[in-house]
């Protein structure tokens, strides 16, 4: 939907086609369009009216329908009383299921070891559709709140680069003026207050957070201290996708995850009707094994409220930025964790020992490339060809078990299984596809550049 504020259309800054301007602020005289990527938060709400009185600007507002579920509540008619000429909120929930998160979950990604890139993975989308907007209302230029501190500035900054080199880029942030004026988020608060902007900001839960379908993040006021235990009893109030590993339920559940090329395209359990209802899902059509069928979207709905329900998906890791420094956050990623989890299951069925290797080795890579901005570079669509040429076999289910916390396999099949008991059987192999008296010789080949090494070098003791 979109506001009903009239627009005055206004051509590109750019007139040279082969003029790229500098990613930086630009005092014009004439009245300028910009969109402006909004959320509704302490920053982007204060950064409205700010760019509307700095630059003489004609705002338009878009924000992405990411996931944020009540954060949308009132988000037009928040942004076009707080400076926007009119607002766009576009439902790209799909399109992210789809193009986004289930891509990444098919590479394995995760970035150190810990983090799912949730925030990291929505920012492409989102950048892309506002060029797409600013194309479409002939905008001079777009706009972010991201901090100049940051990742979200880059990546931003680095879509747009990608699919729309003619825009300006507004960063209000990398600007003195804008920082002089709010040196830090009691600034902000403040000016909002005195304003009647509404955020959920305060001095009582000073940390931010950024919510989509693939997670919710925490970050800065009190977590700033690395030492402070974000698990403990006293912060259990600002968790919202889960509930804590000590007041999770203290009987078990097991969910069925169906996997076809790498994708969850159907979901087992026991008490799944009454989710679907309670989640708005319908018309779903059932596997004979009594397996719902499922869109990427709707079994990141499912898994989210099952992880949720199990305190599944909970992380408190300092991370290292791009810009260089390193930051705590927060996560909540309960679908995703199981979602991971369980593919990685099916992998270990139905792949290949160096396709998965080879795949394994660029995780690192790929997971950096999504977490630096780079999705839209053209070395993460060649590994994404990569990748989808590994999970043309990952087909099967798995079984989980959901505890406390915990995410405990409790069994895999597929038919297109690389496993074979007769062949890993301790006892006597039936099919006599293997001979162990060959792996006499396969050994002796492996240490032959050993034994030559110890006999130049000398023995190593050990």
């Amino acid at each position: 939907m979109a506001g009903t504020a009239n627009c005055v259309v206004r051509g590109s800054v750019a007139k040279n086609p082969y003029f790229i301007p500098a990613i930086s602020w630009v005092q014009h005289a004439a009245l300028m369009k910009i969109v402006v990527a909004y959320s509704g938060g302490l920053d982007t709400s204060v950064l409205l009216t700010w760019l509307k009185e700095t630059y003489s600007a004609e705002i338009v507002a878009f924000c992405a329908d990411v996931g944020q579920e009540e954060e949308l509540d009132g988000l037009e008619a928040k942004a076009l009383r707080t400076g926007a000429g009119k607002c766009y909120i576009d439902d790209l929930r799909e399109e992210f299921a789809r193009d986004f998160i289930f891509p990444m979950f098919q590479a394995g990604a995760i970035y150190e070891g810990q983090y799912y890139l949730g925030t990291s993975i929505a920012r492409p989308l989102i950048a892309k559709r506002m060029v797409e907007i600013a194309r479409a209302e002939k905008a001079d230029a777009v706009a972010h709140g991201a901090t100049g501190k940051g990742n979200d500035q880059v990546r931003f900054e680095l879509t747009a680069a990608a699919l729309a080199p003619e825009l300006e880029v507004i960063a209000p942030w990398r600007q003195e003026r804008f920082r002089e004026q709010f040196p830090g988020r009691a600034e902000m608060i403040a000016y909002a207050e005195k304003n009647q902007i509404p955020v959920l900001a305060s001095a009582k839960k000073p940390y931010s957070m950024d919510r989509n379908l693939l997670h919710i993040s925490f970050e800065a006021g009190i977590l700033e201290d690395p030492w402070f235990d974000a698990s403990a009893e006293k912060a259990r109030e600002m968790y919202v996708l889960s509930v804590s590993p000590e007041e999770a339920p203290d009987k078990a559940e097991h969910v069925e995850l169906v996997f076809e090329k790498g994708n969850c395209v159907a979901i087992g359990y026991h008490d799944l009707d009454a989710l679907l209802t309670d989640l708005g899902i319908t018309g779903v059509s059932f596997t004979e094994g009594n397996h719902a069928k499922l869109n990427p979207l709707q079994v990141m709905r499912v898994l989210n409220k099952l992880g949720g329900k199990h305190g599944i998906g909970r992380v408190d890791l300092v991370e290292n930025r791009f810009v260089g420094m390193k930051s705590r956050g927060v996560y909540e990623t309960p679908g995703g964790a199981i979602l991971h989890f369980a593919h990685r299951q099916v992998e270990s069925l139905t792949m290949d020992r160096e396709v998965m290797h080879l795949r394994d080795s660029l995780i690192p890579q790929y997971a950096t490339l999504v977490y630096n901005g780079f999705w839209f570079a053209p070395e993460r669509e060649a590994l994404q060809a990569l990748v989808t040429e590994s999970q043309k076999n990952v087909t099967g289910t798995v079984r989980l078990k959901l505890y406390k916390g915990n995410i405990i396999t409790a069994g895999r099949k597929s038919p297109l299984s690389l496993y074979n008991p007769d062949i890993a059987t301790m006892e006597a192999d039936p099919t006599k596809a293997y001979n162990q008296n060959d792996a006499t010789g396969f050994i002796a080949l492996n240490a032959l550049r050993l034994k030559v090494a110890a006999r130049v070098h000398g023995a190593q003791s050990k």
